[in-house]
């Protein structure tokens, strides 16, 4: 504690600097005049404090009452406000050294209210552009996916190319499938089918009977379908050529079961023929007229020989009328927009389906629309010029024998200039 006598002196607060305790004065009211005057030397301090008033007296008298402490911190350099949270530890005020700041200063620290938040708006392009990248995403994935599962053999040969596009289907009886369990072994071509599209733009579609009397290359003369029983797609794709004088850019073969399993993933087709039929060799029972038919029926009817009158001249027919129908029907809106139609159709064609070196699923769908030109109005259908349908060729046995202008046919075939009089007297 001070002594009574001495009056202290009071430093301002914050960051001003504190008076001298020599001849230092508090700033604002000026000390009365009468007032004693403090003496800071040890020797003055004895003879003062005989006359020094008592200590109330003293502060009473001093000058420093309680407006003059008022005016002097109001005068003195205060420190600047805290801003943001105070320290830890800090207690209690309005601001300063450890102080929470006021309402008002936090008022003026806090940082500008955010405008609101604006919706992107999406420019047009952008969806259109989106629209468009799915809908090229989704017809490349399914080639893609489709071509993963294509079965390809070695088929063509080297002979030179000619003019327009030439595809060979065949259509196999194997029994490997399981679609017909009668006892047969092996596979032969039972179906032959040459569509070519001209330079030109002329589209054909050819039924080569299998029973035609050709020349086997390094075998000598039989049946087509031999070529194929001998040496597969290799040899009947040369047989071919031999006999038409067209190269062939594509070979397709589909087995029995393919035939079944694509028209039933088209959700089957309309066939027509014009009297009834009971085989008990392809299991086909119709009665005359346009019918729905589902896969196993579709297969009957393209099968069905004995019962044909025109033998297999009737089944060539036959078979184009199926390949047609489901041309047409895979062309329609309900598989085109559907996803889950298309995905059943390409599934079931191209684990159906063997083709050759060059052909992939955009072949195949060239092959598909080069199907549907031919059966159109501007297409022609139907098989070269025939001598005989059951010429006898010795140890060969029974054959279909072609004139002698088949040449020139197929020659027209080649350059597009067949018409309809080149099928007029046909069997």
């Amino acid at each position: 504690m001070r002594p009574d006598d001495e009056v202290p002196s009071f430093a301002p607060q914050g960051k001003g600097r504190r008076p001298s305790a020599k001849g230092a004065r508090p700033v604002g009211k000026a000390m009365p005049a009468s007032g004693p005057t403090r003496v800071h030397h040890p020797a003055a301090r004895k003879n003062n404090s005989q006359s020094a008033p008592p200590p109330a007296a003293a502060r009473a008298t001093s000058g420093y009452s309680h407006g003059a402490r008022a005016t002097y911190r109001a005068s003195a350099p205060q420190p600047p406000l805290q801003q943001g949270p105070p320290p830890p530890g800090g207690h209690g005020g309005h601001g300063g050294d450890g102080g929470y700041p006021s309402r008002r200063d936090v008022r003026a620290s806090a940082p500008p209210p955010r405008a609101p938040r604006r919706r992107r708006r999406h420019r047009p392009g952008v969806i259109v552009a989106l629209i468009l990248a799915l809908l090229l995403a989704w017809p490349v994935s399914l080639v893609i996916w489709a071509n993963s599962r294509l079965t390809r053999v070695e088929a063509l040969s080297d002979a030179k190319s000619t003019a327009g596009t030439t595809y060979l289907l065949v259509g196999s009886d194997s029994r490997a499938d399981g679609q017909i369990a009668d006892g047969t072994e092996g596979h032969r071509a039972d179906t032959i089918i040459l569509l070519h599209r001209a330079r030109n733009g002329q589209t054909s579609m050819i039924s080569l009977p299998r029973d035609t009397l050709v020349t086997i290359p390094e075998s000598g003369d039989n049946k087509l379908n031999a070529s194929y029983a001998w040496g597969g797609a290799p040899l009947l794709v040369r047989t071919v050529e031999g006999l038409t004088g067209l190269t062939v850019d594509h070979y397709v073969e589909i087995g029995m079961g393919g035939v079944v399993n694509v028209v039933d993933a088209v959700g089957g087709v309309e066939l027509c023929l014009d009297y009834d039929v009971n085989d008990e060799l392809s299991e086909l029972v119709w009665t005359a007229g346009c019918h729905e038919a589902d896969g196993r029926t579709a297969l009957a009817f393209a099968r069905m020989r004995y019962s044909d009158p025109l033998g297999d001249i009737g089944r060539g027919a036959r078979q184009r009328q199926v390949i047609g129908a489901v041309v047409r029907e895979a062309a329609t809106p309900g598989t085109l927009v559907n996803p889950a139609r298309q995905v059943r159709l390409i599934s079931a064609g191209v684990s159906s389906l063997t083709v050759g070196e060059r052909t992939g699923v955009i072949g195949l769908g060239r092959l598909g629309l080069a199907f549907r030109k031919a059966i159109g109005d501007e297409g022609l259908t139907g098989t070269p010029p025939i001598a005989s349908m059951g010429y006898d060729a010795g140890a060969i046995g029974s054959v279909v024998l072609l004139s002698d202008a088949a040449p020139e046919f197929f020659e027209r075939l080649r350059t597009g200039q067949l018409t309809d009089a080149d099928f007029e007297g046909q069997f």
